[in-house]
């Protein structure tokens, strides 16, 4: 392990580990029922109507076998960026991602509704604010993702 995510891991312990271990087994979540922090470190991208009013509206939409399966192929070629849970039956999908420097995790829940709406919720383990890394990670999802759909 690297020194700097083994020193932090003195107060953050989830900087201590690798991939996604270190952080408890996502059970299924109820998206509708997110309940969002005071801290802005969170970013919700959820069709129009959503509630609760997601920072992102996604367009993405399409069969939804087919954007869950792109949901899969994209997050599959990202760096830093491990499985945690799939709950496949639900099309979702959970993930740890982890700053390459310092090893923090960050939680990214994907799902895919019955309709094939693209909902995506990205949080913070650890701190108040996250600098905006949460929001930019969903806008490149969505964009990728959008991309990959159009080519298909």
């Amino acid at each position: 392990m690297r020194l700097l995510p083994m020193l932090l891991s003195l107060a953050y312990p989830a900087c201590g580990s690798e991939g996604a271990a270190g952080l408890a087994v996502p059970a299924p979540m109820e998206m509708s029922r997110i309940e969002r922090p005071a801290s802005p470190n969170t970013a919700l991208a959820a069709p129009a109507g959503f509630a609760p009013t997601p920072d992102i509206v996604t367009a993405v939409s399409g069969d939804p076998e087919a954007v869950y399966a792109a949901v899969r192929r994209f997050a599959a070629g990202q760096d830093h960026l491990f499985l945690h849970a799939a709950y496949d039956d639900r099309r979702q999908v959970h993930f740890v991602a982890r700053t390459p420097t310092a090893n923090f995790p960050d939680l990214v829940t994907a799902q895919v509704t019955q309709e094939g709406g693209l909902i995506l919720w990205s949080r913070s383990v650890y701190g108040r604010s996250d600098f905006g890394v949460n929001r930019a990670r969903l806008d490149a999802w969505v964009a990728a993702i959008g991309r990959e759909l159009s080519r298909n």
